[in-house]
């Protein structure tokens, strides 16, 4: 099968690999129909997650059952699957209170397990077949045919943690919410604001195209080279908000768009929120960072404003979704046509251009805000 391969930073390949087997009788092997790179795969683009080369690509999957363990009770082959990020064995202490991403059986000395991103031996599905372990817990049922195929896909990680997100911050109707980030999961997470009933939903990022679909949404953009993102923001609410979501993480950068500075997002996020109001913070942040400026970045440590936050009692969500809180309810949103997220979609490619794709998302290349792969053709 064709798959794309991590070589080594800043290097994807497509290359034959063999098609998976099945390894356990509670796998099935699914037949990749759609993909897509998200924010997350450009850490191991990028070379800032500790992965091996070798590694197959892609944690957002969907497609058909092609084959069965003998232990898969609830599916069969040819039922129509999109998959969670997280890798979960549904009986562990956290997968049975509902903290899917932090199952402990996946992975050995780890709380937690990911398709194609070296959490956990899983290779990812941005290749034509993919091995799915404890299917029949972690495969979510879709109806049958093509429809909302764009949308479905989503389900699979940006949909459900931009939600997630906004449920970290404490969120009510009603809020005030400021999204920092308007890649895939910042947009996600100002269109849940809106589905959810926020009174404004303000987006930072300094990306052109990405802030003008955050206004098509309905969301007021703010262009963070165009100066300090809280001080726009509190002079056009009116004052400070309910709820901010950090959808950017470690690799933030500072006002010039160039210097990376960790801890930028946090800081105004603290800055921006009203007393006693709420941080969400999905964005990645990792302990171990191979490309960190520093030694104490390179390790997960980096400053961030305690006082300030005790001080105007705010309260914090932060970590990876647990994507099989939400997805069924999305997945029935969707279809009832209550939710479409694929708006975020901008470019579709066979997976012979994955590694092209990825370079132009890395550059913010206009037109690749969020890109899906077809590995088996449309």
């Amino acid at each position: 099968m064709k798959a794309a391969v991590w070589v080594e930073p800043y290097k994807i390949v497509v290359e034959q690999r063999p098609v998976p087997k099945i390894l356990h009788p509670c796998d099935v092997i699914m037949k990749v129909t759609t993909t897509a790179i998200c924010g997350s795969d450009l850490h191991v683009y990028e070379g800032r997650l500790p992965v091996g080369s070798g590694l197959v690509m892609g944690h957002e999957n969907m497609g058909i059952v092609e084959e069965v363990g003998a232990g898969v009770s609830m599916l069969k082959k040819g039922d129509r699957i999109v998959v969670p990020f997280n890798v979960s064995c549904g009986h562990c202490r956290n997968c049975n209170f509902g903290r899917t991403g932090y199952c402990t059986e996946v992975t050995e000395g780890y709380a937690g397990g990911a398709y194609g991103l070296g959490i956990g031996p899983y290779d990812g599905g941005q290749a034509q077949y993919l091995r799915v372990p404890w299917a029949d817990f972690n495969a979510l049922l879709l109806p049958p045919g093509k429809e909302h195929e764009d949308d479905f896909v989503l389900l699979s990680d940006i949909f459900p943690t931009g939600w997630h997100g906004l449920s970290l911050s404490g969120f009510q109707p009603g809020d005030t919410v400021a999204v920092w980030g308007a890649g895939p999961v910042g947009l996600m997470a100002a269109y849940s604001a809106l589905l959810r009933g926020a009174s404004s939903v303000y987006v930072v990022d300094r990306v052109s195209d990405r802030l003008a679909k955050a206004k098509k949404l309905g969301c007021i953009p703010v262009d963070f080279s165009k100066g300090d993102a809280v001080d726009q923001i509190i002079a056009q609410n009116g004052g400070m908000v309910d709820r901010a979501i950090d959808c950017v993480g470690f690799q933030a950068v500072s006002q010039d768009g160039k210097t990376e500075r960790p801890n930028a997002i946090i800081d105004s996020l603290a800055r921006v929120v009203r007393p006693c109001g709420g941080l969400g913070i999905p964005g990645v942040y990792t302990a171990f960072d191979p490309g960190a400026k520093d030694e104490a970045a390179a390790k997960g440590n980096i400053l961030v404003p305690f006082g300030l936050m005790f001080g105007k009692g705010l309260t914090l969500g932060t970590g990876p979704c647990n994507v099989k809180q939400y997805n069924a309810q999305l997945r029935d949103l969707i279809i009832s046509g209550r939710a479409k997220p694929s708006f975020v979609i901008s470019k579709t490619v066979d997976i012979e251009e994955t590694a092209d794709a990825y370079e132009k998302f890395t550059k913010r290349v206009e037109g690749y805000t969020k890109v899906i792969i077809h590995p088996n053709g449309w």
